[in-house]
């Protein structure tokens, strides 16, 4: 599945340098869950254990979850998470870093003068704080943070909040802080969402069911007044009326799920499996909870779910790309982002 993020060249690293103005007063700081440095074990040992270390993401006792995390998880899953790691990883890195990087510059490109754009990861490198630092060495008075989870999550959103309030917790002199939690329904965010169905559609036909596959919560989130789930539904049913779909068109799951306990539903596999049980054999799928193509869309949706539906009797399986750097992207993002300006 490579062939999906190395269709775009990347130069990003020269051009966000090339891209920084100077002596600016308001910072733009975008910020996505984050990567391991390698697909090696030892690096996904380091990159676990901040994430899952996070009483956001694993809601049970710290104690108890200590002694499983380093006494079980962090001993098997780094071995097995860096060899789906090592699928996706291409000569520029990771690609959620890549494409986080050439997001950063293009939204900055458009922003020009307006403000000093910097990305940071919630969970390694770049780290929120070294961000947000760099911010304080510049003089910035005005921060405007964009987490890029279109749907609020207290393990995502929330999580991003915790990083940026701790780190300014420590500062003399706190900046004027805009937090935007969500953006699931901003018209150009769903124009654009349509617009790589439409593209998708013109390429390959359109398939007999849609699916729109969010990253699973647990459901005890939901129970606990978690927004997510509301949210989720939300943007599945404006890209559907945008497209103008019926609803047994489109079908809303939930992907990723972890452990034990009951997550939210439907799941993506099993509705797949389903699906080509009860003959459907046509099917596209997108994330519009990922801003960015990573693991959970190269590995998990686009070679994972695909063989599920294949080898369950589906024929046809397209996995539609997530929005990444297109142009009606940066143009979405930039325009939630001036609002604050």
């Amino acid at each position: 599945m490579k062939s999906l993020y190395h269709a775009q060249t990347d130069n990003s690293d020269v051009l966000f340098h090339q891209a920084q103005p100077t002596a600016l007063s308001t910072g733009v700081l975008i910020t996505n869950l984050g990567t391991p440095d390698a697909p090696t074990a030892k690096a996904l040992r380091v990159y676990l254990a901040e994430f899952l270390a996070d009483p956001r993401i694993i809601e049970i006792p710290k104690l108890i979850w200590w002694f499983v995390l380093h006494g079980i998880i962090l001993r098997v899953r780094p071995k097995k998470s860096a060899a789906k790691y090592q699928t996706i990883w291409t000569e520029a890195g990771s690609p959620l870093l890549a494409i986080g990087k050439r997001q950063a510059v293009a939204i900055q490109q458009q922003l020009v003068d307006a403000a000093l754009v910097k990305l940071g990861m919630r969970y390694g490198n770049p780290s929120i704080t070294q961000a947000l630092r760099e911010f304080q060495q510049l003089g910035v008075r005005k921060i405007v943070v964009l987490p890029l989870y279109p749907q609020y999550a207290a393990a995502s959103t929330g999580a991003t909040f915790d990083a940026v309030a701790k780190e300014l917790s420590t500062w003399r002199w706190v900046p004027e802080l805009h937090f935007i939690n969500n953006y699931c329904d901003n018209e150009h965010y769903i124009a654009a969402l349509a617009n790589s169905i439409r593209e998708h559609n013109a390429a390959h036909g359109k398939p007999e069911k849609l699916i729109f596959s969010y990253h699973g919560t647990p459901k005890r989130s939901l129970d606990l007044g978690d927004p997510y789930y509301c949210l989720c539904q939300k943007t599945t049913r404006l890209v559907q009326e945008k497209l103008g779909l019926t609803k047994d068109e489109c079908i809303t799951t939930y992907q990723s799920r972890f452990g034990y306990a009951e997550w939210l539903k439907p799941y993506t596999d099993e509705t797949l499996k389903n699906l080509a049980q009860n003959n459907v054999k046509n099917i596209a799928i997108l994330s519009p909870a990922f801003s960015a193509d990573c693991l959970e869309t190269l590995e998990e949706l686009a070679d994972q779910n695909r063989e599920i539906f294949l080898h369950a009797g589906g024929e046809t399986y397209h996995y539609i790309a997530a929005l990444n750097d297109r142009p009606d992207h940066i143009a979405a993002l930039t325009d939630i982002i001036r609002a604050k300006l």
